[in-house]
């Protein structure tokens, strides 16, 4: 991976933070802009290129989360990475749930930061989760363009998230056995942690609510095991 493709947009309000985060991520490669509220950090992401976003939760004129929910409308695969001082599992679960793609809490460690960064752009513009290397799926009467990151029926599309899109590829590749639980986890949050855990929960709920058009395509829970994508038709085996 080249280091210096990965330009950073960094929204912090406290302004020591913020300047030392910045000096240590561009002395490690990546530019970076900082800055000081979320407004000012949603004029500059619509202003220039980024390919990854770190984002205070508390800031003034605009909070991290209003501004992640304005940034996953315009780009709905930039890494976002929340910075948070509250170790509350709501505030967790509405960063995840908005689309965000990982949390630190404050304080935290300069080199797990880096770790962090790296291995989300990795995963979201390189790594391929899934056993095979088809990227176009019939689910029923919908169409997914897996690169594309695009669902169809009946002539309406669904633009999906980097995550929803890994997920519903592995169903597919799936299709009528189960996903095992484990290992979704692991290949696309890099951890099967209790929050990963519930994030994924959220993601698979957003894909059954995508897919309810055709009564010919389940998302099911199998419980103890993981998930099934049962389309009707279809070899179902367990």
């Amino acid at each position: 991976m080249d280091k210096p493709q990965i330009k950073i947009l960094l929204a912090e309000d406290d302004h020591n933070l913020g300047t030392i985060l910045k000096a240590y991520l561009e002395a490690k490669g990546f530019p970076t802009t900082l800055c000081a509220d979320g407004q000012e950090a949603y004029e500059a992401f619509t202003k220039q290129s980024f390919n990854f976003c770190v984002l205070d939760v508390m800031m003034p004129v605009k909070d991290g989360f209003s501004l992640a929910k304005d940034i996953r409308k315009v780009d709905t695969k930039v890494p976002i990475l929340f910075l948070t001082a509250k170790n509350m599992q709501e505030d967790i679960l509405e960063g995840l749930k908005i689309g965000a793609d990982d949390y630190m809490t404050k304080p935290f460690s300069m080199d797990e930061l880096l770790l962090r960064i790296n291995a989300i752009y990795r995963r979201t513009y390189f790594e391929k989760p899934g056993d095979s290397e088809k990227t176009f799926f019939q689910i029923g009467k919908y169409k997914f363009d897996y690169a594309r990151q695009i669902l169809k029926i009946d002539g309406k599309e669904q633009k999906l998230t980097s995550k929803e899109a890994q997920l519903l590829k592995m169903l597919c590749d799936r299709v009528n056995y189960v996903l095992d639980r484990s290992e979704a986890l692991k290949k696309i949050w890099l951890d099967d942690n209790y929050f990963n855990a519930r994030s994924m929960d959220v993601y698979i709920a957003k894909l059954r609510k995508y897919l309810k058009d055709d009564p010919a395509v389940e998302l099911l829970n199998v419980h103890g095991k993981g998930f099934k994508l049962l389309v009707t038709g279809e070899n179902d085996q367990s």
